[in-house]
């Protein structure tokens, strides 16, 4: 796969089903690695263990969402998210499978609005200071 941000169909399965998860989700892909944007459909998820590692929310409002390494396409993945609903926290295992079919490039992987923001504003900044010395250039001239 290409570098760049992708969104992706990701289904679930485990735990008592009234967990849910996010699809289509995000991906990005940077240098042949795949990392997609779980995001669940409550904010008590704590901590998410993919292949031994464990990955703590990316978020600190709303609902969980974490950041987690996709090990392959079309396949079961299993992950283990722990939640702190219940009395007690309980590690709970999922599989997950990314559909490879229904990725779609969102052209997401270049700049963030703030960095466009931030581009406009300096494009104005240096048009105003051009005219401004411009325009006091002519009243010497005069």
């Amino acid at each position: 796969m290409e570098n760049g941000e992708y969104t992706i169909e990701v289904s679930m399965e485990g735990g008592t089903g009234r967990a849910s998860i996010t699809s289509p989700t995000t991906l990005i892909v940077e240098d042949g690695s795949a990392t997609a944007e779980i995001e669940w459909s409550s904010p008590n998820y704590d901590y998410m263990i993919v292949d031994g590692e464990t990955y703590l929310p990316v978020n600190d409002e709303g609902n969980s969402v974490f950041e987690i390494p996709v090990s392959g396409f079309d396949e079961e993945m299993t992950v283990v998210a722990d939640t702190t609903a219940m009395s007690v926290p309980h590690e709970i295992t999922y599989t997950l499978v990314f559909d490879s079919s229904s990725m779609q490039e969102t052209g997401g992987a270049g700049v963030s609005a703030n960095e466009t923001a931030l581009t406009i504003v300096v494009a104005v900044v240096v048009v105003v200071v051009i005219l401004l010395v411009y325009r006091n250039f002519r009243k010497k001239r005069i």
